[in-house]
């Protein structure tokens, strides 16, 4: 189920290297929960209409100079009145001069106050970028998650199918790792999955038989991943003889994951397949077909080109023995 996420105002400094200009408490107990930003142009000048004021308020360029254009007293009221609604931090961009009243309100409301040497768009694009990470709804599924030829390939079936071996075999073939046993998985856009393991459990993988192995230890740094985007589903079962599996390619199914629909496909299991193999066929298949390739559909085409072909051979034939 899905809920509201947070992140703490030290770890947006620490990432985007602001300087802090007033804090008035640890920045770690304020915590951030909207993905939006704001630039006060309309509230500095009285409105405050739909104003959000759980989001982080910057200050560019246009708003510095359309302040610098007040009395101190006016300036004053005008910085108070969004101070007073209490916003969870105040950016100033450019490396701009804070004015007194600023820091001033900022004492009075216990506003923290924090600046950056960036331009205001690329410290806005940074920060709503890192926002959209930290704040994205997530899940956490039972299965396992590998890069395969740069594709995120997520790994699902029932416990004992086979998930975490397959996994090794890839990563030995110099694939990587990104998750084992569980699978934490963001939305970070309407269309894009992103996924990593918990921190606690990253890079252990499982192996019946053998027990907990450090993949990380073993294939070396190159044979694991921090994050990666989910762009297949692969459902492994057990080989169902009365089941009739798909042979052609030609459905496109597909398994929805915090409402984005993810490209999927379900492989059977058996004894003498190399699922390794397999998997590395499916993910450059499918980004085949994101290329706008289908093998299959190419197929069908030919085989319905030589069918019209042999009908025409035949008509002619048919007409040359009636003139005959």
């Amino acid at each position: 189920m899905e809920k509201d996420f947070t992140v703490s105002l030290s770890k947006i400094i620490k990432e985007l290297s602001l300087e802090v200009l007033y804090m008035p408490e640890d920045p770690a107990k304020v915590l951030i929960s909207r993905t939006d930003v704001n630039r006060p142009g309309l509230q500095l000048s009285g409105f405050f209409d739909y104003f959000d004021n759980e989001r982080i308020q910057i200050f560019g360029l246009t708003e510095i100079t359309f302040l610098q254009r007040f009395v101190p007293e006016k300036r004053r009221i005008a910085i108070s009145r969004l101070f007073e609604r209490r916003p969870p931090a105040v950016v100033i961009s450019r490396n701009k001069d804070v004015f007194p009243e600023m820091l001033e309100s900022a004492r009075q409301y216990h506003v923290p106050v924090l600046r950056t040497a960036e331009p205001t768009s690329s410290f806005l694009s940074g920060l709503i970028a890192y926002l959209n990470v930290q704040l994205a709804p997530r899940i956490t599924r039972h299965g396992v998650l590998v890069e395969v030829y740069g594709e995120g390939i997520l790994l699902l079936g029932e416990s004992g199918v086979g998930k975490s071996e397959t996994a090794i075999e890839l990563v030995k073939r110099g694939h990587r790792l990104i998750a084992d046993d569980a699978v934490e998985i963001r939305r970070v856009s309407s269309k894009t999955l992103v996924g990593t393991s918990p921190e606690n459990i990253r890079h252990f993988v499982e192996l019946r038989g053998i027990g907990i192995v450090n993949a990380r230890r073993i294939f070396g740094m190159g044979s694991v991943k921090i994050t990666e985007k989910v762009d297949m589903v692969i459902h492994l079962e057990v080989w169902n003889s009365n089941k009739i599996y798909d042979r052609m390619g030609m459905d496109n199914e597909n398994t929805e994951i915090l409402g984005v629909k993810v490209p999927s496909l379900t492989i059977p299991v058996k004894p003498g397949r190399n699922l390794a193999i397999i998997l590395e066929v499916a993910a450059m298949n499918n980004r085949q077909k994101k290329m706008g390739y289908n093998a299959a559909q190419e197929l069908l085409e030919q085989l319905s080109a030589m069918a019209e072909h042999k009908d025409t051979d035949n008509t002619k034939k048919e007409v040359d023995w009636d003139a005959y």
